[in-house]
């Protein structure tokens, strides 16, 4: 058995007399060695602790599940614009097949690949091994790039739920100092520690969903059956019911950029997602299903923070203020746990060699403090975007990053079949093509039917991808900044032991 160590950051005189090994080690950071048996990964968990950890708590199944809540969904505030789009047919079958199409599929390959790379930087890790670092960057980048602009959508749901209450803070400077003080809170939040952003998304997932329940106990008789069969093709807004759907059910692969952080990732990463999957579609269709049927559809009213006024009408204005509470407290939510990922994947490609060090350096509570910083950042300058703009734009670039992963996933299946996969999605290579052809298909009609202006926007954003990583790469060669590989990455390690046997895959329910 042989043991490959990533390369480490080295003296000038040391780098030159140790080039060819160098070069071997470097390639053994991102690259998967050619199989003979199997290989087996070491999770960052498991080289911490033979390593002596550094003292950091982690995240356990119960807070996992509600961040990954959080990651995709947070409840169902900011679904009615499907409704508005389509009527409540399309709305509601829509949910149920894009659950199918997308979500089922994009949960199973992150348990996958998350088990398969248990460390920060998730999809960017997955990315490099099959397709190399500069495309690993590039997924990096898109993904990056369209989790913070996901993320300045949140205080503009916020002001949206609360505007009614507080007119001033629909537009302005008073919202312009409203979503400065909520994004440098919450910023806050994420700097003292993911345990506790898991724990607060506990509480808070909670308390948004369970004014749902009552409000669909209250509805009950009310319903109208013949309501959820209304629909009109011909006047159906296909860009704006497709950017909702796909917005609400998509992001699964988030979680994945922290899982360096999960206590036992390799078992509790699949069934905390199966959990999540459940806990996402059913808090969608549950409030969609009831509300449809038990007032009267006007579709041009299904607008950002309907849900409140139809509490409104079925239980009065209590129900009204407790929708309203919840969902400002669900925005904090997704916003502190997709600043999370955010923050985290940078700081796992900064330990992976791909960004400057200074990217991997934690505060004293373990958080990735730089890149807390640089996602705050992008989250201010995009907060100015319309709803609909954000969700274009985010969808678009995320479409780029989920097409290389789809393309990683199949190659490594190809080329490393025996590699050690602790969950493995139980299709050979061909059920695995077929899986993803659906989805695939999904994001080539989402690209085509965005607008010109964020079609134009998002492929300037990944140019400039392009043309960054080269740039970083020539700044490390003059040594404008300094890189570096982790010490406390895992090894891939060469195994004569057979692959795993096959109880010791763990499942997804789904």
């Amino acid at each position: 058995t042989g043991t490959l160590l990533p390369l480490r950051r080295l003296p000038p005189v040391a780098q030159e007399i140790s080039r060819s090994t160098a070069v071997k080690r470097a390639n053994s950071a991102f690259l998967l060695m050619e199989d003979r048996v199997g290989v087996k990964y070491e999770s960052v968990n498991e080289s911490k602790e033979r390593k002596g950890g550094h003292g950091i708590p982690k995240v356990s199944m119960v807070p996992l599940v509600f961040l990954i809540f959080y990651e995709v969904s947070g409840g169902p505030f900011g679904i009615e614009d499907s409704v508005k789009a389509a009527g409540p047919l399309l709305a509601i079958v829509g949910f149920l097949l894009f659950a199918v199409i997308w979500s089922i599929p994009e949960a199973l390959i992150t348990a996958e690949m998350g088990t398969m790379f248990p460390e920060n930087g998730g999809y960017v890790v997955w990315v490099s091994s099959a397709l190399g670092p500069f495309w690993g960057f590039q997924q990096g980048w898109a993904k990056w790039l369209s989790g913070v602009i996901d993320n300045a959508l949140y205080p503009v749901l916020f002001l949206d739920y609360v505007k009614s209450s507080v007119p001033a803070l629909g537009g302005g400077l008073p919202r312009t100092f409203a979503v400065l003080i909520l994004t440098v809170a919450l910023t806050y939040m994420n700097y003292r520690g993911l345990t506790i952003v898991g724990w607060v998304a506990v509480f808070l997932g909670v308390f948004s969903l369970l004014p749902f329940f009552v409000m669909g106990l209250i509805a009950i008789p009310h319903i109208e059956p013949s309501r959820w069969f209304e629909m009109d093709l011909d006047n159906v807004n296909w860009g704006l019911y497709l950017n909702t759907l796909f917005w609400n059910l998509n992001y699964w692969d988030s979680i994945s950029t922290l899982a360096g952080e999960v206590e036992n990732p390799k078992r509790t990463l699949p069934r905390a997602l199966s959990y999540a999957l459940v806990l996402v579609v059913g808090g969608y269709l549950y409030p969609l299903i009831t509300c449809t049927a038990a007032v009267p559809v006007v579709r041009e009213s299904w607008t950002d923070g309907y849900f409140s006024d139809i509490a409104k009408i079925l239980g009065g204005f209590w129900l009204h203020s407790w929708i309203q509470a919840a969902a400002a407290l669900s925005n904090m939510g997704n916003f502190v746990t997709e600043m999370s990922s955010d923050s985290y994947q940078l700081l796992g490609m900064a330990e992976r060699g791909m960004l400057p060090e200074f990217f991997a350096k934690r505060s004293r509570y373990g958080t990735p403090l730089i890149g807390i910083l640089f996602s705050a950042f992008g989250v201010v300058l995009l907060s100015w975007m319309s709803f609909q703009e954000i969700i274009a734009a985010e969808n678009y670039l995320y479409c780029f990053g989920m097409i290389l992963e789809f393309i990683a996933f199949i190659k490594l299946r190809m080329t490393h079949p025996s590699t050690s996969r602790p969950f493995r999605i139980p299709l050979g290579t061909v059920g695995s093509v077929l899986m993803i052809i659906p989805p695939t298909i999904l994001i080539v009609v989402v690209m085509v039917l965005a607008s010109f202006k964020v079609m134009a926007v998002s492929v300037l954003a990944v140019l400039v991808g392009f043309a960054l990583q080269p740039a970083l790469v020539y700044m490390e060669k003059k040594r404008w900044l300094r890189f570096s590989v982790s010490e406390d990455l895992p090894d891939l390690l060469e195994s004569s032991a057979a692959p795993p046997a096959e109880d010791d895959t763990t499942p997804l329910v789904v």
